[in-house]
């Protein structure tokens, strides 16, 4: 088996193990959850871009494009949880009853 049959093997592979992701980011159940399975998404194809550049024998541009989708991909999964985590403890504030308004009318 040649260098460019294992790689085209190994990409198939990482696409096939995306598979259970996807149906954490339909079924869910919760956001976090979802975000956690957009991030292993995306780790995988980082690594899908250095299996193309092996293939097409030009990894160095390649690991370039992989390391600039992988912070991207880190940096919005931070900023998502974050979001949802302020998000969450803004509505745990209240605990459903109404905010306290301020008397300086």
């Amino acid at each position: 088996m040649t260098f460019a049959q294992c790689s085209i093997l190994a990409g198939v592979a990482l696409l096939f193990f995306m598979i259970p992701s996807m149906w954490r980011i339909v079924i869910g159940p919760t956001a976090l959850d979802r975000i956690v399975a957009v991030n292993v998404i995306g780790t995988k194809t980082a690594v899908l871009l250095v299996i193309i550049g092996a293939i097409f024998e030009r990894v160095e541009m390649f690991v370039d494009f992989a390391l600039a989708y992988a912070l991207l991909n880190f940096t919005g999964s931070l900023a998502a949880a974050r979001f949802l985590h302020r998000t969450k403890d803004h509505i745990d504030d209240f605990d459903g009853e109404e905010p306290p308004t301020s008397d300086a009318a």
